[in-house]
């Protein structure tokens, strides 16, 4: 771009040259601006991408979970919690059923609850169970994931399970236990070759497995499948991942609820 002084000691700029110049420069910041964008939209895509393939059940309805029907068995009723409502067992005969299985036809997942064991339970407690249906006769097949707890001296441990054509593996560490009457997130994750199992971000156990995804079913919380060793307590939310995530990706405990009574 070329300047030129005049007479009276004015500079007079090249107008084509000056335009030339500003379009180029006008490219340039374009470019620049695409460019921050784009690592704009793949940060947060990274972040959410895990949630996008999560389907999340909230337990603040018995009638309804996670937008499925739900059959309720006995008297489970709302509660409220730190985090909202959340639904409470007796350890008697209280259970809820919803005909799906979360996690059908995934070959590695993450499952994740967050929930309340209480005292003066059984010894052994399942509170959630997925289990695989045969089309044909609507009858299960055997094929199962499962949460359980187990009742030591006054506390609990985490009993996990998964069981898919023959290949199955149980974690529960009883050395490891855990006070009754407080919130909790567990999580059992299946990466394709080993499951393990965590209570917050501390693993319980882990162990190889080879299973083969499970077909559609249903799903008991707060007993098993059958009807038996009901649990008593409370479940606020579970969380359901086709893959498998690192604990720095699990639920989070959500905050507490300004004004927030639990019982």
């Amino acid at each position: 771009m070329k300047a030129v002084v005049s007479g009276q000691g004015k500079i007079n700029l090249d107008g084509e040259r000056v335009k030339r110049f500003l379009a180029r420069d006008s490219v340039r910041v374009g470019w620049v601006l695409v460019g921050a964008l784009f690592l704009l939209t793949a940060v947060a895509m990274a972040q959410t991408g895990s949630a996008s393939q999560s389907t999340v059940w909230r337990f603040d309805n018995v009638n309804s979970i996670g937008g499925h029907s739900a059959h309720v068995l006995g008297h489970p009723h709302l509660v409220d919690s730190p985090y909202g409502k959340a639904v409470a067992f007796n350890g008697v005969d209280d259970a809820l059923f919803v005909d799906v299985h979360p996690l059908a036809g995934a070959s590695t997942y993450t499952w994740e609850v967050i929930f309340r064991p209480d005292a003066d339970g059984a010894q052994a407690q399942r509170f959630f169970h997925l289990a695989e249906v045969n089309p044909a006769t609507g009858e299960d097949t055997g094929n199962r994931m499962l949460f359980e707890i187990r009742i030591v001296k006054g506390e609990w441990c985490l009993d996990s399970f998964a069981f898919s054509n023959g290949s199955a593996r149980t974690l529960l560490n009883c050395s490891d236990l855990h006070p009754l009457g407080k919130w909790y997130r567990v999580t059992a994750v299946y990466d394709g070759a080993m499951l393990r199992n965590y209570v917050g971000d501390e693993m319980q156990g882990e162990g190889e497995l080879h299973l083969t995804p499970q077909g559609a079913g249903h799903s008991s919380i707060g007993t098993r499948i059958d009807r038996r060793d009901y649990f008593k307590g409370a479940v606020f939310e579970a969380r359901f991942t086709a893959q498998a995530l690192k604990p720095e990706e699990f639920l989070k405990i959500p905050p507490v609820v300004e004004g927030s009574a639990e019982k």
